[in-house]
């Protein structure tokens, strides 16, 4: 197994503004209620690259995600208008993630309020308060990265589409919906509700 260094992708030490943790006053009934955002690294076995995701919370479905060379807002913007496109969204959608630079970036921030989406951020070096996405990103690591070893970003970004859509997505089952994995979750919870 080769070896793993630490890379930091949260610089929350910045002058941007940052939201309140809205998470804790939630009460989650649906999808598109609130969505989780998060970053890691990916090590090549000549540089790093980066992987932005957001998740729906309630079914767990990876809904946006993007990888690249570079750890800025171009990143997470582009995860986040992948889920945007992916999604019908309402008037009630929370956006949470850390306090990171790219995710209180103009940029991004913009394209929430464009889309009037509410902002809620982690207290500053909580990761409790994301657990969602950190649980997602471990069992990312776990189930498809660290068993790998990929030689180029296009190579990477195959099997993690192939693992995203395929494997998480599609097959991988969790206790929290009734050991069903998220598309069927969201499948079973769309014909139990009245149109």
């Amino acid at each position: 197994m080769r070896k793993r260094r630490f890379v930091r992708t949260t610089d929350s030490n910045h002058d941007l503004p940052v939201y309140p943790n809205r998470v804790p006053e939630l009460k989650l009934t649906g999808i598109d209620q609130l969505w989780v955002a998060d970053l890691t690294y990916i090590r090549l076995h000549s540089e790093f690259i980066y992987l932005a995701v957001i998740l729906d919370a309630f079914s767990r479905r990876c809904i946006g995600w993007q990888l690249g060379r570079h750890l800025d807002a171009r990143l997470t913007v582009a995860a986040l208008r992948q889920a945007l496109g992916s999604r019908t969204i309402g008037p009630r959608l929370v956006h949470h993630s850390d306090r990171g630079v790219q995710y209180a970036s103009q940029d991004y921030v913009q394209v929430l309020k464009d889309h009037a989406i509410q902002i809620s951020m982690s207290r500053r070096g909580n990761p409790y308060d994301n657990a969602y996405a950190e649980s997602f990103i471990k069992t990312l690591k776990y189930e498809e990265v660290h068993l790998n070893e990929y030689d180029t970003l296009s190579e990477a970004k195959a099997c993690i589409d192939h693992f995203l859509d395929a494997v998480y997505n599609e097959k991988r089952l969790h206790s929290a919906l009734g050991y069903l994995p998220p598309v069927e979750f969201e499948q079973a919870l769309a014909q139990s509700t009245p149109p």
